[in-house]
């Protein structure tokens, strides 16, 4: 026979100035039922953060209720309309479990074994060795980058100091700029793609570079009251990437290869542990 489900959602409490949880639970404590399944206000008080106002609390209290109820109806009409050999889930179990316990030994192991250390010289003689890897596909940039209103005060100055060779005039414009400006970086040191910086002037990086004039990239939307702009201190627009560009990439290259390697010796020494001792046995007929 069919069953029954009955949702309560007490939507009232969107309306709740002061505390949505509240609002939501019934005096025996129980917020929502599907059937016989009861959900609980300390069930629902786990999902909802501390300290944020009570619509934010609203909102994910019906959501997480919702889901709740949803999940339940959707296992039950599965269990009504699913043939037997369907509702059979032991297998999938079964294989979930396997690949779940493997996947957690392998971490064990790589955490146990894996070294960590990458030096600098290991990843200058991976690059040296891989060069042809490493072509730059979009130029690279040293870049010191300020979005700041066209009619600000302090617009000429940031611009002017920002491109100092001065340490103290650098310092200045951060300052400077972080006070009074929308967005400032300073990625003197640090390569960039000109794709991510073409990010922060919301163009692409063609568009952006033909807007670059001596050493400044210099934006100005029409439509806006802004003025977008970068002092490029350096430039690299093809050939092989900088080491320093690619340093973090290789060193994930090396860290990914000794894991691999890990892997293979576990696996291999796994199946040679078994066959010696005869636990994995290997049955060949004889002609």
């Amino acid at each position: 026979m069919r069953r029954s489900f009955i949702i309560f959602l007490l939507f009232p409490v969107l309306l709740c100035a002061c505390n949505a949880i509240s609002s939501l639970v019934h005096d025996d404590q129980v917020v929502a039922k599907v059937g016989s399944n009861k959900l609980y206000k300390s069930e629902l008080e786990r999902f909802i953060p501390n300290m944020i106002p009570a619509e934010d609390s609203a909102r994910l209290a019906e959501q997480y209720i919702n889901t709740w109820a949803m999940d339940l109806l959707y296992l039950d009409v599965a269990e009504r309309e699913l043939s037997k050999g369907e509702l059979d889930v032991s297998s999938d179990l079964e294989d979930f479990r396997r690949s779940l316990l493997k996947y957690r030994y392998e971490q064990r192991y790589i955490n146990d074994r894996l070294d960590t250390l990458v030096t600098d010289e290991q990843i200058r003689q991976y690059y040296l060795s891989h060069e042809a890897d490493f072509e730059l596909k979009r130029p690279v940039l040293k870049v010191r980058f300020v979005d700041v209103m066209k009619d600000s005060p302090n617009k000429d100055a940031i611009l002017k100091m920002m491109r100092s060779k001065e340490y103290d005039d650098v310092q200045r414009a951060d300052t400077l700029a972080k006070s009074t400006a929308l967005r400032y970086f300073d990625s003197a040191d640090t390569w960039m793609d000109a794709s991510e910086l073409a990010k922060s002037f919301g163009l692409d990086y063609t568009q952006m570079l033909s807007c670059l004039k001596g050493d400044m990239i210099r934006y100005e939307p029409e439509d806006r009251a802004d003025l977008m702009a970068a002092y490029v201190l350096d430039i690299q627009r093809k050939g092989t990437a900088p080491l320093e560009f690619c340093s973090a990439r290789i060193r994930d290259i090396l860290m990914s290869a000794r894991k691999h390697d890990l892997m293979t010796s576990l696996e291999r020494d796994l199946l040679e542990n078994a066959l010696e001792s005869k636990q994995f046995v290997i049955y060949r007929n004889e002609e």
